[in-house]
């Protein structure tokens, strides 16, 4: 049963009671990420994570480790391109405490200079780290490829350029801008009592004002770019991005069961043609993400460069043939049942309830109940899959590759 609460300030509150477990998991959800950022604060969301565990007025950084340590407690957190996620989870009678550490965190973090200088060199080797790793870059390079200067395409954690010009004021300016009550969730899952729970976070977290968040989305155009970097590697990392669907449309339920068909499981279309019947990669898989105004679908693979045009080709005859001939109806049936298994299996789970309740909550207002979902799954015919396909697998579409030698496959040239 879940129950929502609105603060009086605007903060919104879910609580999911779960009787049946012995633990707790406290999500505070900030609706802002790398797209409410600028050319010049590009990396201010993650960076802005990174400090809230570096110090309080009554903390520091070992003394907040320390107090989920202490109880045997997780805590972490998140940046999306949309949105931001500080979260714990503890056992039930530590659920008080956890709320207050991470209230503390978000109220009166201090952004002290000396932690900001630290936290800085982390967030570079941070960057290193990703840059050192193409099969991840490679998406980032996507993400730049298809949607340009608009700040879909920036990098979450930003540049080393960006970040060496932020400091405490940045921070606070930044807060005090998109950290807004209107654009804040705090939801839990697990066992509390609700009523108790929620006034304990309204306490907290009801009566702060900073104004309204002044997020003003502008839809990005899908263009059909191509970015191919040189960098010394082992294999071409190759991706292709297709456009999308936005977080919340009609067809979203067809576009899982298409992408789990795709590239989703080992059963899947590219799996067993690239990886199976060619031996062409290790690596080979299909995703959807889903912003608030549209959505990328995107295909990774990776090969020996010797076998990029190969690898490519064999991706675009295994889409031509799912366009064409439409999936099956054992991939249909599997699919779906693949699709439930997954969603039954989240709800053992307080955190994963946790953040779904959140997102949610933040990005569509709304909570579909479990019938209502698997009523949904249940729905999804061949033919609506297939429509779906042809709508998505265009020509048009964008090109990410990291190789030894930086070329596109032949094909693209044509």
């Amino acid at each position: 049963m879940l129950t929502k609460h609105t603060c009086s300030n605007g903060v919104r509150i879910v609580v999911e009671n779960i009787p049946h477990v012995r633990s707790v998991a406290i999500g505070v959800w900030i609706g802002t990420g790398s797209r409410n950022e600028d050319h010049e604060n590009n990396g201010v969301s993650h960076f802005l994570e990174h400090m809230f565990f570096k110090g309080t007025k009554t903390k520091n950084a070992r003394e907040i480790a320390e107090a989920f340590d202490s109880i045997g407690g997780q805590v972490n957190a998140f940046t999306s391109k949309e949105y931001t996620c500080y979260y714990a989870k503890v056992m039930d009678e530590h659920s008080t405490y956890a709320l207050g550490v991470l209230a503390d965190m978000f109220f009166h973090s201090i952004f002290d200079e000396d932690e900001l200088k630290k936290e800085k060199n982390v967030v570079y080797e941070e960057i290193k780290m990703y840059e050192d790793a193409p099969d991840d870059i490679v998406h980032d390079v996507l993400s730049r490829a298809t949607y340009g200067n608009h700040p879909l395409g920036y990098p979450i954690l930003g540049t080393e350029d960006t970040l060496s010009t932020f400091n405490g004021d940045t921070l606070r300016n930044y807060m005090k801008e998109t950290y807004t009550p209107d654009n804040v969730v705090v939801s839990v899952a697990g066992n509390i009592d609700e009523a108790s729970f929620i006034k304990e976070i309204e306490e907290l977290f009801g009566s702060y004002e900073t104004g309204f968040s002044k997020r003003e989305y502008v839809k990005p155009s899908f263009e059909t770019g191509s970015i191919a970097k040189k960098k010394t590697t082992e294999q071409a990392h190759l991706c292709l991005g297709y456009d999308g669907l936005p977080i919340g449309d009609k067809d979203i339920y067809n576009l899982i069961v298409l992408n789990n068909v795709l590239g989703g499981s080992m059963s899947s279309r590219l799996f067993q043609d690239v990886r199976e019947e060619r031996g062409l990669a290790y690596s080979v898989y299909s995703y959807h993400s889903t912003y608030q105004d549209n959505g990328m679908l995107t295909i990774y693979g990776g090969t020996g460069s010797h076998q990029l045009d190969l690898l490519f080709d064999t991706i675009q005859k295994t889409l031509e043939k799912l366009k064409q001939d439409g999936i099956t109806q054992k991939e249909l049936v599997n699919s779906k049942e693949q699709i439930k298994g997954s969603l039954m299996l989240s709800l053992e789970s307080t955190n994963s309830r946790m953040s779904r309740n959140g997102k949610n909550e933040l990005l569509l207002g709304r909570h579909r109940s479990l019938d209502d979902i698997l009523d949904r799954i249940n729905s999804i015919t061949e033919e609506s899959v297939n429509s779906l396909a042809k709508k998505i697998f265009t020509d048009d579409f964008s090109v990410a590759l990291i190789s030894p030698n930086g070329e596109l496959p032949k094909s693209l040239n044509n």
